[in-house]
């Protein structure tokens, strides 16, 4: 057992659930919901995207496109590069200078031809098309999606969620711009119970 002044290390806390490795939409940005594929940055720093086949099924789930493309080692490997460095970008958006290294990174990724929009037959609706090389589309609509959030209104609104048990960043696009949680839902309910539980057993 570990001692109550440690901090539990990964293998204390025992194996990850396969549930952990589900993904997140709640950064309201695709840019912002890709960086959340990694896994629990507060504690076990897991990683969601633990195949190729992965990065496709989660630009099907992000709603990004219809079908998962394909998708090489090499192109998984970007792809975790690339999110890292979007990582690191957003978290100091509108309040500090990132590293020129990232910058580099994503403006060359931002270069390259990305999804692009096609109108249905109708009119009616569009949908995102990848070309010829659709994973590097991918993390081109990923790249222009993040320099757009972090030079856009809202840079100074990207925030990190309040809970002491989550990571994720999201936009706050709230008119009053106090939103603290990624999801009221999930980690705000949870950090209300905490909150009301104190009060309850101090009184």
């Amino acid at each position: 057992m570990t001692p109550a002044s440690q901090t539990p290390t990964p293998a204390d806390l025992g194996p990850i659930p396969e549930h952990e490795f589900d993904f997140h939409f709640l950064g309201g940005r695709p840019s912002l919901d890709f960086v959340a594929t990694q896994g629990e940055r507060w504690r076990r720093n897991f990683e969601r995207l633990r195949e190729p086949a992965d990065l496709g099924r989660w630009a099907v789930e992000a709603g990004l496109l219809a079908e998962p493309p394909p998708v090489s080692p090499a192109d998984l490997a970007a792809a975790q590069e690339l999110r890292e460095a979007i990582y690191r970008t957003a978290k100091l958006a509108g309040e500090g200078t990132p590293d020129p290294a990232d910058v580099e990174l994503i403006n060359g990724w931002a270069a390259r031809p990305a999804l692009a929009p096609r109108l249905s037959a109708d009119g009616a609706a569009a949908e995102l098309r990848p070309g010829a090389e659709p994973a590097s589309a991918l993390l081109s609509t990923l790249a222009r999606d993040a320099i757009d959030l972090v030079t856009g209104p809202f840079a100074h609104r990207v925030r990190e969620c309040g809970s002491d048990t989550c990571a994720l960043l999201f936009v706050d696009t709230s008119r009053p711009g106090r939103r603290r949680w990624c999801s009221m839902e999930a980690c705000g309910n949870r950090a209300k119970t905490k909150d009301y539980r104190k009060r309850k057993a101090a009184r």
